[in-house]
């Protein structure tokens, strides 16, 4: 039963891990309006995502406009499209992958077979984490790196952004959680009297009096 608990909180946090990945995925706050010495006053604030970017009014009203081209796109930002849509496609595979080897399921029949499954799906789920840090950083490091640039006028200069922070705490669940998919895995491999206690018992089948048997199968 422990090994069942395991594997049922690695899903219940990779699932919000992933739930967390595609709102990072869709916000427009990959990185903020900076506010720097003069321009502590300003009238707008700029956020800019993978998708659209967005100018947002002292008066709170909000303009977001996507980006019609893909090839107009600097590197970071189109590397960045592919790698966490990529990520969230993977974590939708390893969720089908993890519930068909899940102990509490009975996609696959009890044994080595179902645990090395649900072990796949575990790992399916940290992989996608690691891919997911990947664009998350690469991002952060320009925009850091950008922000510290002399170079670079004031009024250029941004933040990161709360999508940034979102998408790194999904990462964290999601490694998290395949890691206690993983574990509940091979700890069912190792000792199956760990396992989800499944029993199956045989319909009762009438007698000749009409009455059912009163054998139990199980």
């Amino acid at each position: 039963m422990g090994s069942a608990a395991l594997e049922i909180l690695g899903l219940v946090l990779c699932l919000v891990g992933w739930v967390g990945l595609i709102l990072a995925c869709g916000l427009p706050m990959w990185q903020v309006t900076a506010f720097l010495d003069h321009n502590i006053v300003t009238a707008q604030t700029t956020w800019k995502g993978l998708w659209m970017s967005c100018v947002v009014q002292s008066t709170g009203h909000m303009q977001c406009k996507v980006y019609e081209s893909v090839l107009a796109l600097s590197t970071e930002v189109q590397a960045a499209r592919a790698l966490t849509v990529g990520a969230v496609l993977l974590a939708l595979v390893a969720l089908f992958v993890s519930l068909a080897g899940a102990q509490c399921t009975t996609c696959v029949a009890p044994g080595p077979a179902k645990a090395r499954v649900a072990l796949t799906g575990g790992v399916l789920y940290a992989l996608c984490g690691l891919l997911a840090l990947v664009p998350l950083c690469w991002f952060a490091n320009i925009v850091v790196r950008e922000f510290y640039d002399p170079a670079v006028p004031v009024s250029q200069k941004y933040e990161l952004g709360a999508a940034l922070y979102i998408g790194w705490a999904a990462s964290a669940l999601l490694m998290c959680g395949g890691g206690l998919v993983c574990c509940g895995a091979w700890v069912c491999a190792g000792r199956p009297d760990l396992s989800f206690p499944v029993k199956y018992s045989a319909p009762r089948r009438p007698t000749a009096s009409g009455d059912y048997d009163k054998k139990n199968y199980v």
